[in-house]
Protein backbone atom coordinates (compact mmCIF):
# COMPACT_ATOMS: atom_id res chain seq x y z
CA UNK A 1 0.00 0.00 0.00
CA UNK A 2 2.88 2.60 0.60
CA UNK A 3 4.58 1.45 -2.27
CA UNK A 4 1.56 2.17 -4.39
CA UNK A 5 1.08 5.66 -2.93
CA UNK A 6 4.54 6.68 -3.51
CA UNK A 7 4.62 5.39 -6.85
CA UNK A 8 1.80 7.36 -7.97
CA UNK A 9 2.89 10.09 -5.79
CA UNK A 10 6.52 10.12 -8.31
CA UNK A 11 4.25 9.41 -11.78
CA UNK A 12 2.37 12.79 -11.22
CA UNK A 13 5.51 14.29 -10.09
CA UNK A 14 6.81 13.37 -12.97
CA UNK A 15 4.23 14.82 -15.26
CA UNK A 16 4.36 17.81 -13.05
CA UNK A 17 7.98 18.42 -14.21
CA UNK A 18 7.45 17.26 -17.99
CA UNK A 19 4.38 19.90 -18.55
CA UNK A 20 7.11 22.52 -16.56
CA UNK A 21 9.44 21.56 -19.59
CA UNK A 22 6.47 21.70 -22.14
CA UNK A 23 5.43 25.25 -20.77
CA UNK A 24 9.92 26.44 -20.70
CA UNK A 25 9.85 25.53 -24.07
CA UNK A 26 6.97 27.95 -25.33
CA UNK A 27 8.56 30.74 -24.11
CA UNK A 28 10.59 32.13 -27.12
CA UNK A 29 14.08 33.09 -26.69
CA UNK A 30 16.20 34.68 -29.24
CA UNK A 31 16.70 31.31 -31.88
CA UNK A 32 13.54 29.72 -33.43
CA UNK A 33 12.34 26.87 -32.25
CA UNK A 34 9.17 25.20 -33.50
CA UNK A 35 8.00 24.53 -29.67
CA UNK A 36 6.65 28.03 -29.91
CA UNK A 37 4.04 27.09 -32.22
CA UNK A 38 2.83 24.43 -30.10
CA UNK A 39 0.24 25.80 -28.36
CA UNK A 40 -1.63 27.93 -31.32
CA UNK A 41 -4.44 27.25 -32.45
CA UNK A 42 -5.53 27.19 -36.16
CA UNK A 43 -9.43 27.56 -37.02
CA UNK A 44 -9.97 24.65 -39.49
CA UNK A 45 -12.77 23.83 -40.49
CA UNK A 46 -15.11 25.27 -37.93
CA UNK A 47 -12.36 23.51 -35.27
CA UNK A 48 -9.73 24.53 -33.18
CA UNK A 49 -6.59 22.60 -34.55
CA UNK A 50 -2.91 22.94 -33.48
CA UNK A 51 -0.93 24.40 -35.98
CA UNK A 52 1.76 21.35 -35.40
CA UNK A 53 -1.38 18.94 -37.03
CA UNK A 54 -1.66 21.39 -40.36
CA UNK A 55 1.95 22.20 -41.58
CA UNK A 56 5.40 21.38 -41.10
CA UNK A 57 8.25 23.43 -39.56
CA UNK A 58 11.91 24.29 -40.86
CA UNK A 59 14.36 26.12 -39.29
CA UNK A 60 16.68 27.40 -41.98
CA UNK A 61 18.72 30.68 -39.62
CA UNK A 62 18.36 30.91 -35.96
CA UNK A 63 15.62 33.94 -36.42
CA UNK A 64 13.61 32.71 -38.94
CA UNK A 65 10.72 29.55 -39.48
CA UNK A 66 9.63 28.29 -42.56
CA UNK A 67 5.76 27.52 -41.89
CA UNK A 68 4.54 24.91 -44.92
CA UNK A 69 1.33 24.27 -44.60
CA UNK A 70 0.01 20.85 -45.69
CA UNK A 71 -3.39 21.85 -46.74
CA UNK A 72 -2.87 25.44 -48.80
CA UNK A 73 -6.46 26.61 -48.02
CA UNK A 74 -5.38 26.64 -44.74
CA UNK A 75 -2.88 29.44 -45.21
CA UNK A 76 -5.30 32.44 -44.62
CA UNK A 77 -6.00 31.12 -40.80
CA UNK A 78 -2.33 30.27 -40.22
CA UNK A 79 -1.35 33.50 -41.07
CA UNK A 80 -4.09 34.66 -39.32
CA UNK A 81 -3.60 33.03 -35.81
CA UNK A 82 0.28 33.89 -36.33
CA UNK A 83 -0.37 37.89 -35.91
CA UNK A 84 -2.97 37.33 -33.41
CA UNK A 85 -0.89 35.52 -31.31
CA UNK A 86 1.74 37.30 -28.25
CA UNK A 87 4.47 35.97 -30.19
CA UNK A 88 5.20 39.40 -32.08
CA UNK A 89 5.73 38.19 -35.41
CA UNK A 90 4.66 39.58 -39.08
CA UNK A 91 4.13 36.26 -40.78
CA UNK A 92 4.80 36.69 -45.12
CA UNK A 93 3.21 34.27 -47.61
CA UNK A 94 5.03 34.08 -50.74
CA UNK A 95 2.97 31.47 -51.93
CA UNK A 96 4.59 28.30 -50.93
CA UNK A 97 5.41 28.87 -47.13
CA UNK A 98 4.70 30.87 -45.12
CA UNK A 99 7.77 33.00 -43.27
CA UNK A 100 8.69 33.59 -40.26
CA UNK A 101 10.98 36.39 -39.15
CA UNK A 102 11.37 36.62 -35.61
CA UNK A 103 12.48 40.22 -34.20
CA UNK A 104 15.72 40.08 -31.71
CA UNK A 105 14.66 40.77 -28.42
CA UNK A 106 14.92 43.86 -26.37
CA UNK A 107 16.37 43.72 -23.05
CA UNK A 108 12.93 44.78 -21.67
CA UNK A 109 11.01 42.09 -23.32
CA UNK A 110 13.83 38.95 -22.51
CA UNK A 111 13.41 40.25 -18.73
CA UNK A 112 9.51 39.84 -18.89
CA UNK A 113 10.17 36.32 -20.42
CA UNK A 114 12.38 35.54 -17.71
CA UNK A 115 9.84 36.88 -15.03
CA UNK A 116 7.45 34.66 -17.29
CA UNK A 117 9.64 31.61 -16.86
CA UNK A 118 10.20 32.49 -13.09
CA UNK A 119 6.15 31.94 -12.99
CA UNK A 120 5.48 29.21 -14.68
CA UNK A 121 8.65 27.48 -12.64
CA UNK A 122 6.82 28.01 -9.55
CA UNK A 123 3.70 26.64 -11.09
CA UNK A 124 5.43 23.36 -11.19
CA UNK A 125 7.02 23.35 -8.14
CA UNK A 126 3.64 24.01 -6.18
CA UNK A 127 2.41 21.09 -8.40
CA UNK A 128 4.90 19.00 -7.01
CA UNK A 129 4.34 20.32 -3.28
CA UNK A 130 0.62 19.89 -4.07
CA UNK A 131 1.50 15.81 -4.71
CA UNK A 132 4.04 15.60 -1.78
CA UNK A 133 1.28 17.01 0.72
CA UNK A 134 -1.64 14.57 -1.09
CA UNK A 135 0.50 11.96 -0.77
CA UNK A 136 1.44 12.65 2.69
CA UNK A 137 -1.99 12.63 3.75
CA UNK A 138 -2.49 9.32 2.47
CA UNK A 139 0.55 7.72 4.33
CA UNK A 140 -0.77 9.28 7.62
CA UNK A 141 -4.10 8.01 7.20
CA UNK A 142 -2.54 4.64 6.99
CA UNK A 143 -0.91 5.40 10.06
CA UNK A 144 -3.78 6.51 12.04
CA UNK A 145 -6.32 3.52 10.64
CA UNK A 146 -3.25 0.82 11.73
CA UNK A 147 -2.59 -0.37 8.61
CA UNK A 148 0.93 0.78 8.09
CA UNK A 149 3.56 0.70 11.50
CA UNK A 150 5.24 4.12 12.14
CA UNK A 151 8.27 2.94 10.91
CA UNK A 152 7.26 2.04 7.69
CA UNK A 153 5.53 5.73 7.30
CA UNK A 154 8.54 7.20 8.87
CA UNK A 155 10.79 5.52 5.83
CA UNK A 156 8.10 6.46 3.01
CA UNK A 157 7.56 9.96 4.36
CA UNK A 158 11.26 10.42 4.21
CA UNK A 159 11.60 8.68 0.35
CA UNK A 160 8.95 10.89 -0.27
CA UNK A 161 10.80 13.97 0.60
CA UNK A 162 13.48 13.02 -1.74
CA UNK A 163 11.50 12.32 -4.54
CA UNK A 164 10.18 15.91 -4.03
CA UNK A 165 13.79 17.29 -3.52
CA UNK A 166 14.95 15.50 -7.35
CA UNK A 167 11.64 16.74 -9.01
CA UNK A 168 12.22 20.50 -7.53
CA UNK A 169 15.43 20.33 -8.11
CA UNK A 170 15.05 19.43 -11.96
CA UNK A 171 12.44 22.14 -12.19
CA UNK A 172 14.98 24.49 -10.76
CA UNK A 173 17.74 23.42 -13.48
CA UNK A 174 15.09 23.68 -16.10
CA UNK A 175 14.01 27.38 -14.92
CA UNK A 176 18.12 28.15 -14.45
CA UNK A 177 18.92 26.58 -18.14
CA UNK A 178 15.70 28.72 -19.54
CA UNK A 179 16.94 31.84 -17.84
CA UNK A 180 20.41 31.74 -19.21
CA UNK A 181 19.18 31.30 -22.53
CA UNK A 182 16.70 33.93 -22.41
CA UNK A 183 19.14 36.57 -21.20
CA UNK A 184 21.73 35.47 -23.81
CA UNK A 185 22.35 37.90 -26.97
Amino acid sequence: MIDDILLEAEEKMDRAVEVARAEFGNIRTGRANSAMFEQLLVEYYGAPTPMQQLASFQIPEARTVLITPFDRSATAEILRTLRESDLGVNPTDDGNVIRVTLPALTEERRKEYVKQAKNKGEDARVAVRAVRRKAKEALDRLKKDGEAGEDEVARAEKTLEEVTKSHVDQIDKMLATKESELLTI
